[in-house]
């Protein structure tokens, strides 16, 4: 079975984890409270994004395939994702429960500020390498700081 999954806004993916969208152009999620993944074991699921996600794993789901080659990551690491890419991912167990967190965001959200003029020149999110970005302990805290902040400021009223 080859499913075809479509991310074309941040309700899409928040809506594939049961999650609440707080705000329509970004988001930050706990993986492990999302439901599991269902899928037969050695099912190929293919995810087309139209939304930058930036996923801080913290198990390996099974492998990921970018294009022809495989995506080299592991417990740990951060992996990018921008619009446009399909990602194709080999589930090896039938009941997958996601760990991590993960913050997406729309591109609209970063249209037409400076960080919009440049971010196709951020490598990690049009990877044409298939590594993640391997992170130590320190690294890591830093990162869920960054995500916390992020999921406060969503949590305040508008």
């Amino acid at each position: 079975m080859n499913e075809i999954v479509y991310f074309d806004s941040v309700t899409d993916y928040n809506n594939s984890c049961g999650a609440e969208t707080l705000h329509p152009l970004v988001s930050i999620l706990d993986l492990s409270k999302c439901p599991p993944r269902k899928w037969e074991a050695g099912t190929s699921v293919k995810m087309n994004f139209g939304i930058y996600a930036v996923f801080l794993k913290d198990v390996v789901c099974g492998d990921i395939r970018y294009g022809r080659d495989y995506y080299d990551y592991q417990e740990g690491t951060l992996v990018f994702v921008g619009p446009g890419q399909v990602w194709e991912v080999e589930y090896e167990t039938s009941n997958y429960q996601p760990q991590g967190h993960v913050l997406i965001f729309h591109p609209d959200l970063v249209h037409g500020t400076a960080l919009g003029k440049v971010i196709q020149d951020y490598q990690f999110f049009s990877y044409q390498m298939n590594e993640a970005l391997h992170l130590s302990e320190k690294e890591r805290q830093v990162i869920l700081d960054c995500f916390a902040k992020i999921q406060n400021e969503l949590n305040q009223t508008i």
